[in-house]
C-alpha cells in the first residue's frame, strides 16, 4: 500500500539535498571571490600586512565563537530561515566593506563575515548530513565536497572578469552569494527539523567522536598551510613562479578528484579505516617530498595524490558524523566540525611557517606529515581500542 510512496520519498530526498549541495557551492563561489578582493581592498588603502592578516583572522575567531550557538539557532529559527537570513547577512556585510572607508569599523564587519559563514557551513552541512540516505552518505559528502571545491575555484575566474578596483566585484560577491537562497527557498519542507527540547552542546563531541572531529581540525591546518606555502616551497627549491602557482593547482586538483571515489569507498568500508588510509597516506607523500626533485613529474603526482587523499578527511569525516549522530545531536555535532575545522585554519599556518623557518624549505613538508601522522596514530589507537571492547563484548 505504501509502495507508490518511495519514489516520491525518493524524489523530495534528492531534491533537498540538491538544494543543500548546490546552495553551498554558489556560496563557495562567493566566499573564494571575496577573500582575495577584501585583502587587496585594504592593501590599495594602505593598510600594513600584519593589520591585514589581524583583520582576516577575526573571521576564524568569529567562527570558533559561533559555532557553539549554532544548534539554537537552528531550533528557534528552521534551516530554511537561518540559512536565508545568514545568506542576506552575508551579502550585505561584504558590500558594506566597500561602503566603509573606516579601517577600524572592518573589525566587527569580518566578525559578522565570519559568524554567518560559520551558520552556512555547519548548518548546510547539518541538513545534507540529516537527509541523506545511510547506505549513500559518503557519496553525497563526496559530492557536496566537489560542488564546493568547484564552486570555491569559480571565485577568482569571476574576480579577474570584474576586476578587484570599484564597485563591480561586490556587487558581483554579492549576487552570487543571493543565487544562494533561490534553491533553499525552494526547498520548501524538506529541510530537517530539531524538537525543541532537544538540547546538545557543542564540545562534548569531542568526546563522543575525536576520530571525526580530528579530521577537521587536521584537515583546516592542512588545507590552509598547503595554500600559504606549497607556492613558497616550490620558489626556495627555484621554481618560477608559474612553477611554484602550478603546484598550487595541482593540489587543488587531486582536492577534487578523491572527494567522490573515496566517499563511495567510505559507504563499504569501515570509516575509521579510511580516515586512517587517508592520513597514512598523506604523511609519507608529505614526507618523502624532499626526497624529490621539484620540478619532476614525481613531485607532482606525489603532491596531487597526497593532498587529494588527505583532502577527504573532511569528506569521510563528516560522513563518519552522519552515521554516529542524529536530529539536535547531528546539528550540535556539525556545528563543532565546523568550530575544529576553524581551529586549524588558525594554527595550521604558523606551525608550518616556523617548520620552514627551522628547517628552510623542507621543514613545511615534514610539520604537514607530522600533523598527518599524528592524527594516523589517534585513529589507530581508537580503532584499535574499539576493536577490542567488541571482541570482549562478543565473548559468551
Amino acid at each position: 500500500m505504501h509502495a507508490p510512496q518511495e519514489p516520491a520519498i525518493e524524489m523530495s530526498r534528492t531534491a533537498s539535498i540538491a538544494a543543500a549541495i548546490s546552495a553551498i557551492a554558489v556560496v563557495g563561489v562567493g566566499i573564494s571571490l571575496s577573500i582575495p578582493l577584501l585583502a587587496l581592498e585594504l592593501e590599495s588603502r594602505g593598510v600594513s600586512r600584519t593589520l591585514i592578516g589581524i583583520n582576516t583572522a577575526v573571521a576564524g575567531v568569529a567562527t570558533v565563537a559561533t559555532a557553539p550557538f549554532v544548534p539554537l539557532l537552528v531550533r528557534r529559527m528552521g534551516v530554511r530561515l537561518l540559512l536565508t537570513l545568514s545568506i542576506a547577512i552575508t551579502a550585505a556585510t561584504l558590500l558594506a566593506f566597500k561602503a566603509i572607508p573606516s579601517f577600524p569599523v572592518w573589525f566587527p564587519l569580518r566578525f559578522v563575515f565570519g559568524a554567518t559563514l560559520c551558520i552556512l557551513f555547519a548548518v548546510s552541512e547539518f541538513w545534507i548530513n540529516a537527509v541523506a540516505p545511510p547506505g549513500r552518505r559518503g557519496l553525497i559528502m563526496g559530492i557536496y565536497a566537489t560542488a564546493l571545491s568547484i564552486g570555491a575555484a569559480l571565485g577568482p575566474i569571476i574576480l579577474s572578469v570584474t576586476g578587484t578596483t570599484g564597485w563591480p566585484p561586490y556587487v558581483a560577491g554579492a549576487v552570487v552569494l543571493c543565487l544562494g537562497a533561490i534553491p533553499i527557498l525552494l526547498a520548501n519542507g524538506m529541510a530537517p527539523k530539531i524538537q525543541d527540547g532537544e538540547h546538545h552542546g557543542v564540545m562534548a563531541f569531542l568526546r563522543k567522536s575525536p576520530t571525526a572531529l580530528l579530521a577537521a581540525l587536521v584537515f583546516g591546518a592542512i588545507e590552509t598551510s598547503v595554500m600559504s606555502f606549497l607556492p613558497l616551497y616550490g620558489v626556495r627549491l627555484g621554481l618560477p613562479d608559474s612553477g611554484a602557482s602550478l603546484l598550487l593547482t595541482v593540489a587543488v586538483l587531486g582536492n577534487v578528484a578523491f572527494q567522490i571515489p573515496l566517499g563511495l569507498v567510505s559507504d563499504r568500508v569501515d570509516r575509521r579505516l579510511v580516515l586512517l588510509t587517508c592520513a597514512t597516506v598523506g604523511a609519507i607523500g608529505a614526507g618523502v617530498l624532499p626526497l624529490m626533485s621539484v620540478g619532476g613529474w614525481d613531485f607532482l603526482v606525489t603532491v596531487f595524490i597526497a593532498t587529494g587523499i588527505a583532502g577527504s578527511l573532511y569528506t569521510v569525516g563528516l560522513a563518519h558524523l552522519g552515521a554516529r549522530f542524529h536530529g539536535a545531536a547531528l546539528a550540535a555535532a556539525n556545528a563543532a566540525f565546523v568550530m575544529l575545522y576553524s581551529v586549524g585554519l588558525i594554527i595550521g599556518p604558523p606551525l608550518a611557517g616556523a617548520g620552514m623557518d627551522a628547517y628552510d624549505p623542507y621543514g613545511f613538508a615534514y610539520v604537514i606529515a607530522a600533523m598527518l601522522g599524528g592524527y594516523a596514530v589517534v585513529v589507530a589507537i581508537r580503532y584499535g581500542v574499539a576493536r577490542a571492547a567488541g571482541a570482549t563484548a562478543g565473548r559468551p
